[in-house]
């Protein structure tokens, strides 16, 4: 088994004094920027607005123009709150956008936010996080820190900051700082202000480790700190394995119930009762993202060269992975139990975006399903006030329905309910199969 950071993270006694304070020093005299965020997407962009609404002066960086137009412009997909956010940085020269990768030597801190997705075959794609992490390497200069907030596999930091920056001549917790972050933004979900769920911080040094905390403090009401790069990089795998095996739990028990004829909404309702030992999941058509259905097989890549079994991990994300053909098999059974033959038949589906009220396809599971239903010879269609279009997976592309009841579907099936979503639409003759597990305002509406 693999031990990491042991070699790069040296005892270092509480008489110790830090050597961080002329770096804190020549950070408010030599640097233009106080931090630089590589990558605006749905975590970079918060994290931006949430330095500058600190008070630090920031470089919002990311690779594509049509990106930055559309910060520009205001239409990125935010919370209310951080819309406000933009609009005033937008307006503010502390808050700079820029598709230069060379101002990166402007910033005191460095930090990358960007995508790890999984490729067809469910291996990490780290082409984007490599290629980022080259840029920042690249451009180091002394004094900075550099930290990573995407979620990869243990010893990613070491493998894709430390070890470069060391080549180029740096020493840890001396000249060059790294350290590990993990992002814990919920997009769409403002129920926990983004500035006020805690962070978890681990260094490449000890003196790397304070250096973030200062960095993640300018903003996060609350740091933890743990004793390792590696220990913050497997928290994060943590928190969405923990998730994703009980989201697999979920929709078993969904089946189960179903089988049996029970509720598993009132089940579920009921067992959330407990005060103690006990999370609700809800279960629904599947998984998307680049979170749960990716952050998993990071881990159990890695495994796989360490030749370690990951049994519950692993049938977790293989039943997580089979949902959407579940989905397509009920809307056969629904219509083959009225008459109708799945080839030919009309199907709607209402929502398409992997969770209520965000603009984000990534790992959808209404892009599968969609392609499930087409192919099987279905007439499909879909809603969703965030799209126009959509490609599916087989390379079809669809338009959006402007009236839902010309379509007249011979099947609707709720896939992601946004928020003011109108289903008045829907005749009361109509097959409703509701995949959300919310719905109560069709009655006629059965279960997945």
């Amino acid at each position: 088994m693999t031990t990491f950071d042991t070699a790069l993270k040296p005892e270092t006694p509480d008489s110790v004094v830090w050597r961080l304070d002329p770096v804190r020093e020549r950070t408010a005299t030599d640097f233009e920027f106080d931090v630089a965020i590589v990558g605006l997407g749905y975590v970079g962009l918060p994290t931006a607005l949430a330095f500058h609404n600190s008070g630090s002066r920031v470089l919002a960086l990311d690779v594509s123009p049509q990106r930055l137009a559309v910060i520009r412009s205001q239409e990125a997909d935010l919370l209310e709150t951080d819309h406000v956010r933009l609009r005033g940085a937008l307006e503010d020269p502390r808050f700079h956008l820029t598709t230069d990768p060379s101002l990166l030597s402007s910033a005191a801190a460095v930090i990358v936010c960007v995508p790890t997705p999984v490729d067809e075959h469910l291996i990490p794609d780290l082409r984007i996080l490599r290629s980022a992490c080259e840029m920042v390497v690249d451009r180091a200069v002394p004094g900075q820190l550099a930290m990573l907030t995407s979620t990869s596999y243990v010893g990613c930091t070491t493998d894709l900051l430390v070890k470069p920056l060391i080549a180029r001549g740096f020493e840890m917790g001396v000249d060059m700082f790294v350290a590990f972050s993990a992002e814990r933004i919920n997009p769409g979900v403002d129920d926990v202000a983004h500035d006020d769920v805690p962070r978890v911080v681990g260094g490449a040094t000890p003196v790397c480790e304070q250096a973030a905390v200062d960095l993640i403090s300018k903003y996060a009401a609350s740091v933890y700190r743990v004793a390792s790069l590696a220990t913050a990089e497997m928290t994060k795998l943590l928190e969405n394995t923990f998730r994703a095996v009980n989201i697999a739990l979920a929709n078993e028990f969904a089946d189960i119930c179903r089988a049996l004829e029970i509720p598993v909404t009132d089940v579920i309702s009921a067992a959330s009762t407990k005060p103690y030992g006990f999370m609700p999941f809800l279960p629904g058509p599947g998984v998307g993202g680049h979170c749960i259905p990716c952050d998993p097989h990071y881990l159990l890549w890695q495994l796989r060269k360490e030749h370690v079994q990951a049994p519950m991990i692993t049938q977790a994300m293989t039943e997580i992975a089979a949902r959407p053909t579940r989905v397509v098999d009920r809307v056969r059974e629904l219509l083959a139990n009225s008459g109708i033959g799945l080839g030919g038949a009309r199907v709607l589906v209402v929502g398409v975006s992997y969770k209520p009220d965000v603009a984000d396809l990534r790992e959808s599971p209404a892009l599968e399903i969609l392609a499930g239903l087409y192919d099987s010879g279905a007439h499909v269609g879909f809603v969703d006030p965030h799209y126009s279009s959509l490609a599916l997976p087989n390379g079809q592309v669809l338009n959006a329905m402007d009236d839902p009841a010309v379509f007249d579907a011979d099947l609707v099936l709720l896939h992601t309910r946004h928020t003011g979503g109108d289903l008045a639409w829907v005749s009361s003759d109509q097959l409703v199969l509701d995949a959300t597990y919310r719905n109560a305002e069709l009655p006629q509406s059965v279960l997945l």
